[in-house]
């Protein structure tokens, strides 16, 4: 008889009463011959995780395995969802090469459900963070894009979508610090299957993601790498405020979030943030490159403004003002150039070198 945790609830007892590995949980014996399950981590929609230990290397390794059950009606259908489960398994494979994104150790089918065998990370996450010591500053958030974005672009790359970046779906590594992203929707997905007499639709007709960090695209079952900035966007909102979406109050004409008002942040910066949680897709960020782009051009802003100068050459007293005093942006920045050269270049000043090798950029 299985002794569960004292703190175990009733609906995680029920599950694990009722599956294979929770049945498990605790005992002598090992899943398939090196696998020792501790307890239940989670459950969502498309199965349910738990941290083992496994008995056969050295050290018996903390690991995750997730149980996926795929929802498919006939034989023809297991076929697809298993050919669909390797297809993606070993992408997420190709992914866990990467120090921020858990890796896959393992994978395999038994008794009509899908395992995936991860990494295990220790750490918390960081609505967890958010709610022990409260939102962060700018500063902060700014730094969680640049750990975060490059991670993205990574995962972009390799042509996946992740579907479902929320603050529940990041970890703060305890031992280095690092931000790991978790729980990757694209095998969740694939393993939605259509009955046969449904070939002709999609083969997903299941939504995949989380209420208010899911852009509308997604919704509609087609997200593109422009979903995942929004729910980037998003979580940065929950970092600022720690405010999850629902308690914004929303635009009732373009169904934008109303967030300005919540948060105290420099103008550029809320630029960037705002564009990364547009609604409407052909306004708001369509790749990681954009947005670290435009990230990494805020240290620049104030010196290129000095650089630049929207004033008219002072010309000739006489004759058609708009004809002889007139001169293109790119001409008055030139000549800028040449009368900083002139005042500065002499002082050796170091602020020009940096002006002029930027704009020459």
């Amino acid at each position: 008889m299985n002794s569960f945790p004292p703190k175990t609830s009733n609906f995680h007892v029920d599950i694990l009463k009722q599956t294979q590995l929770g049945q498990l949980c605790g005992q002598a014996q090992l899943f398939r011959d090196r696998y020792a399950i501790l307890k239940i981590l989670g459950r969502g929609g498309f199965g349910i995780t738990f941290l083992a230990k496994n008995m056969v290397l050295p050290g018996n390794p903390l690991c995750v395995i997730k149980q996926l059950c795929p929802k498919v009606s006939s034989p023809k259908s297991w076929e697809r969802a298993c050919s669909r489960f390797e297809k993606e398994a070993k992408t997420l494979g190709q992914l866990g090469s990467h120090s921020q994104i858990p890796m896959l150790l393992d994978y395999f089918q038994a008794n009509g459900e899908f395992y995936l065998v991860q990494e295990y990370v220790r750490g918390s996450t960081l609505a967890g963070e958010i709610k022990r010591t409260g939102p962060k500053s700018e500063a902060a958030v700014k730094q969680f894009l640049h750990e975060l974005l490059p991670v993205l672009q990574y995962v972009h790359k390799h042509h996946v979508i992740h579907r479902d970046i929320k603050p529940q779906n990041l970890l703060r590594c305890e031992d280095d610090g690092r931000v790991v992203l978790i729980d990757f929707g694209a095998v969740k997905e694939k393993l939605i299957e259509t009955s046969d007499s449904e070939e002709h639709k999609s083969v997903s007709t299941n939504f995949v993601g989380t209420m208010g960090f899911a852009p509308p695209e997604q919704f509609s079952l087609r997200p593109v790498y422009a979903s995942d900035i929004y729910a980037v966007g998003v979580t940065c909102l929950y970092l600022l405020t720690g405010k999850a979406p629902f308690e914004f109050e929303y635009d009732s004409n373009t169904g934008d979030i109303c967030w300005q008002k919540h948060v105290d942040i420099s103008d550029h910066f809320a630029q960037v943030l705002g564009k990364m949680v547009k609604v409407s897709l052909s306004e708001r960020f369509q790749t990681t490159n954009d947005v670290m782009s435009s990230l990494g051009l805020e240290s620049y802003l104030p010196t290129l403004t000095n650089c630049l100068t929207t004033q008219p050459k002072k010309g000739k007293s006489s004759g058609n003002a708009e004809s002889s005093d007139y001169l293109s942006p790119v001409a008055r920045t030139a000549s800028a150039i040449r009368e900083w050269k002139a005042k500065l270049n002499a002082k050796n000043h170091p602020k020009f070198r940096g002006c002029l090798s930027q704009i020459s950029n």
